[in-house]
């Protein structure tokens, strides 16, 4: 993808050229700072209004039990709103490639955040793990730190032998952490030493349309050193490491360390963690590079707590202070495992002799090998950084070596794709900035990226989902009534059952497992998941994706095609296995023939899809649209042919299966009275602005795709039933925007911020507008004047609903919030509309909010979204990737679809009849049974008292 602008783009400001070459291991011109002093912000988390706690009170009740009956087994569920996790605001940027776990970093220098199991988390930092700083002049006079400001914590641990003991002297008023991801820089200006500069630089290899480096768990950290004195100083680096995986762990005994094996100057330790509680082994490896200038030498291992052998944290730090390296240490070779109840870790050490006004540079790398991804359904798969160094944990040594040879090329990679964007001027400097931090996601969410093979275990021993078309099996086989087309329908009922019958068989055992609609030659680069949220578990929540998936696309679309085929696949199991909803209590089938999942699983990942269960996703009216419009902007934008024809069949279907919530045949889906769509607490009746712009979006793209793959026919017949919905949308018109929905209730004529969602996406690939430009630009005006303008002066983005009086909508939980995802993806729509002051004074507020000094303290931890009363839901999510939903449009890549968009002046088709009996054919084999219309004594008494009080 283009990452500059057309030249009529922008008039206000030349576009910057270099005009010297930029040195990497120095901070950018442009990036997000904090003092290493700075004081934390004080996060307050959300509070239900009254209202909101009577309205939502049955739900609360059965999540609250079900989060209790998870726990008794053991479990843990997949959103735990009752429970408290450890909230600071002092993160940066996150360790490593993608998909291999991820180990976060404070912009003080804790490392924290641990991530390398499928769903654990482990917030709080290990203190042993630092970098620290020996300087010794010539007259005597020496300082010593720990780089990172005196922690209350450490206090707490100051037993005589632990690192309690170290010299926690770094004030941090005069260094300064910049972070533009996925690199970061520390400026120790005159700490310890006024005389020395110390600049860290953290690198990790996120480089995009790189499918190799880019998976490995891996950073290096490169210090310059500079001597602005008049004598020479000595000075030793130290890289202090546990044997810990986060929490507790380094406390479960066991675990040992050894030296790694010296190659290419390389030197380093290994940390071998044998994993408690189920989970795979981890390996860490701790390098340094030796060259002419700087000498390096190990302690395999000390005694950080406890009752292990050996030197301890005490002993190994004044070992250095003393003799600034660890030459003197007898270590035989020989591995000690650490006591239960003991924490053991180990330091690599970087001396060298800094003459005045000389500069030198010294290399660290850390590197972790966890080969295994085991969920708790007992399958296990490999990571894909295994494809090139093999499934041994002892593979981090390797890994670690090869990062301190290469990672120079990893920056020059990362510079080619950055700097064109840093350096224009027409941007504003803080979204240069906020565009590439916000990418920290796809490290810290959670995510796993697999080798795209099955699970180790063979296939056949793993118990089978049962499938079945109830009531649709005779329906399939009868096709004798319908001609023979050249379409055909008979082709696409044969491609049905074809399709079911591969999901059917042994190799891919009924699961979502995208890999088999590779076609011959293409390159299985594997599977990616990532969390909706560190706190809403559910892999690759589709809803979402649908905002956050401009990133991928525009940085590794390989692997939003490997997600795509996964939900292709997804779209053609049906498991009638039942699932208990938390809205109503009722029992549904956990996934329907042609419904698009919410999600992919979180227990067991292709195989159980649908972990989502506050409600029955199968009736939600979004899905299924954002499914079609997804993979037309994926299959234009590479130009994949093999990809559109291998999907194809899943499009059809989505159409068909959704086509059945036009309940009254005048071409367009209704909503049904609960928040059957992405705002989940947000209820909805009848004809929607966000719902049917997305089904009149979808059936464009349906049309233009059908012609792709040779489908003339249905291409007209989904053109034929886009115009017809298309002038059922424009009925919202009311104008000056389009309303919430038709239904009369009080959320009717709410301004929502994201009602043109379906303009937004068509506009995105390349399709004509779904309604006159005209009335796009006034709702949008509307948009900003109210939702973004009338809430905080316009610092905090827009929010979702606000009355046509001026006054925020209150009738819901999300209508009162403001979304960052949505204030993006709607400044993106602005963008695609010419509208582009408007766009950036919009998403400005995110800034404001979530990233400034000023602001909440939501850096490199984006929630979902906040109220307006400042208080944060869900930390670390998903959406707000959306904001390459604006690089995507102001960018304008170059999009493979002009032989398949039907000419603006070509509204006149007509229904095909033969065509309409075969599609009405499949969509009847797909139809949901009537919802049951009774409910309980519970949920009528509730909504009784909701009525009635004046809230």
């Amino acid at each position: 993808m283009e990452n500059g602008h057309k030249e009529d783009e922008y008039e206000e400001h030349p576009v910057k050229s270099s005009t010297c070459e930029v040195d990497p291991w120095k901070p950018d011109s442009l990036t997000w700072q904090r003092k290493l002093n700075t004081k934390a912000n004080t996060l307050t988390r959300f509070n239900l209004k009254l209202r909101e706690i009577k309205h939502l009170a049955p739900l609360g009740v059965r999540l609250w039990q079900h989060v209790n009956a998870e726990a008794a087994e053991g479990r843990i569920s997949i959103i735990d709103p009752f429970s408290k996790r450890l909230v600071t605001s002092y993160h940066g940027v996150p360790l490593g490639g993608i998909g291999a776990g991820s180990i976060g970093r404070s912009y003080r220098g804790e490392f924290q955040r641990y991530q390398l199991f499928p769903r654990v988390c482990e917030d709080s930092p290990v203190l042993a793990n630092q970098f620290s700083v020996f300087v010794s002049h010539p007259n005597g006079k020496k300082s010593s730190t720990v780089l990172c400001p005196r922690n209350p914590e450490v206090l707490k641990k100051s037993a005589s032998s632990g690192i309690g003991s170290w010299d926690w002297n770094l004030n941090g008023e005069s260094s300064t952490y910049h972070a533009l991801y996925p690199r970061a820089w520390t400026v120790y200006e005159g700490e310890p030493d006024p005389e020395i500069s110390i600049i860290s630089c953290q690198i990790s290899p996120f480089i995009p349309h790189n499918y190799k480096e880019s998976s490995f768990p891996v950073s290096v950290f490169k210090f310059t050193l500079s001597n602005s004195g008049k004598t020479s100083a000595d000075i030793t680096l130290l890289f202090t490491w546990a044997n810990s995986v986060g929490g507790t762990s380094e406390f479960s005994g066991h675990h040992y360390n050894s030296k790694m094996k010296t190659k290419d100057g390389v030197r380093g330790v290994l940390l071998h963690h044998k994993t408690a509680d189920g989970r795979p082994p981890v390996t860490f490896a701790i390098a340094a590079e030796e060259t002419g200038d700087v000498h390096i030498s190990e302690c395999p291992c000390f005694s950080i707590s406890g009752s292990s052998s050996g030197m301890t944290a005490k002993e190994m730090w004044q070992e250095i202070k003393q003799h600034g390296s660890f030459d003197r240490l007898d270590f035989d070779g020989s591995s000690i495992h650490s006591e239960p109840g003991s924490s053991i870790g180990a330091a690599v050490a970087a001396s060298l002799t800094l003459p005045p006004d000389t500069v030198r540079t010294v290399t660290f790398s850390l590197a972790w090998a966890c080969p295994e991804v085991r969920f708790a359904s007992g399958k296990t798969y490999h990571r894909r950084y295994t494809r090139f160094y093999g499934a041994r944990t002892d593979a981090a040594g390797e890994i670690a070596h090869d990062a301190i040879l290469e990672h120079a090329n990893w920056v020059s990679e990362i510079e080619a794709w950055q700097r064109p964007i840093l350096e224009d001027g027409r941007l504003p400097e803080w979204y240069r900035i906020t565009l590439f931090n916000e990418l920290y996601f796809l490290n810290a969410g959670g995510t796993i990226w697999t080798d795209g093979l099955a699970p180790m275990q063979s296939l056949a021993t793993i118990e089978q989902m049962k499938f079945s078309l109830d009531r649709s099996s005779s329906d399939l086989k009868n096709t004798k009534d319908i001609d023979h087309q050249k379409d055909s329908t008979v082709e696409i009922l044969g491609r049905m059952t074809s399709m079911l019958e591969q999901i059917h068989n042994p190799t891919t055992s009924n699961s979502a497992f995208g890999t088999y609609l590779l076609q011959s030659g293409e390159e299985n680069i594997g599977q990616f998941l990532y969390l909706e949220g560190i706190e809403y578990h559910m892999w690759n929540t589709y809803d979402v994706h649908f905002y956050s998936s401009f990133a991928i696309i525009m940085l590794f679309p390989l692997l939003e095609l490997s997600i795509q085929r996964d939900f292709a696949a997804a779209i053609m199991v049906h498991d009638p296995s039942r699932m208990k909803i938390m809205s109503d209590g009722k029992w549904v089938p956990r996934k329907v023939l042609g419904a698009v999942p919410h999600d992919i699983g979180i227990s067991d990942p292709w195989f159980e899809l649908n972990a989502y269960n506050l409600f029955d996703t199968d009736r939600w009216k979004d899905l299924n649209s954002k499914y079609v419009l997804q993979v037309y902007r994926d299959m234009v934008a590479t130009g994949d042919k093999n990809f559109a024809k291998a999907v194809w069949p899943s499009v059809y279907i989505a159409i068909a299966f959704l086509d059945q919530f036009d309940k009254d045949g005048d071409g367009m889906i209704e909503n049904d009275g609960f928040p059957d769509q992405t705002y989940d607490a947000w209820s909805v009746t009848g004809v929607s602005a966000y719902c049917g712009g997305l089904w009149v979006a979808a059936l464009q793209a349906a049309s233009a795709m059908a012609r792709e793959v040779g489908d003339s026919v249905t291409g007209d017949y989904f053109w034929f039933k886009f115009q017809k919905a298309k002038a059922v949308y424009d009925k919202l018109w009311n104008g000056s925007y389009f309303n919430y929905d038709n239904s009369g209730g009080s959320s009717s004529s709410s301004i929502q911020a994201d009602q043109l969602a379906g303009q937004w996406y068509a506009r995105a690939c390349g399709l004509q507008p779904i309604v006159d430009e005209e009335k796009v630009r006034t709702a949008l005006e509307k948009v900003y004047n109210f939702n973004v303008l009338k809430v905080k002066e316009g610092k905090r983005g827009a929010v979702n609903g606000m009355l046509p009086d001026g006054r925020v909508d209150m009738s819901a939980m999300q209508s009162r919030e403001i979304w960052a995802g949505v204030t993006y993806s709607v400044a993106a729509n602005m963008i695609h509309e010419g509208m582009e002051e408007m766009a950036f004074n919009t998403a400005s507020g995110i800034y404001d909010a979530a990233w400034s000094q000023e602001g909440l303290g939501y850096s490199f931890q984006t929630p979902e979204g906040w109220n307006t009363d400042d208080e944060y839901r869900s930390l670390c999510y998903m959406r707000p990737l959306a904001i390459w939903a604006m690089q995507w449009a102001l960018s304008k890549p170059e999009l493979h679809n002009h032989d398949m968009v039907i000419k603006n002046g070509d509204s006149t088709a007509t229904l095909n009849y033969e065509h309409h009996v075969g599609f009405e054919k499949v969509a009847r084999c797909l139809k949901l049974p009537e919802v049951e219309g009774s409910r309980s004594f519970l949920q009528l008494f509730f909504d009784m008292v909701c009525r009635r009080l004046p809230f």
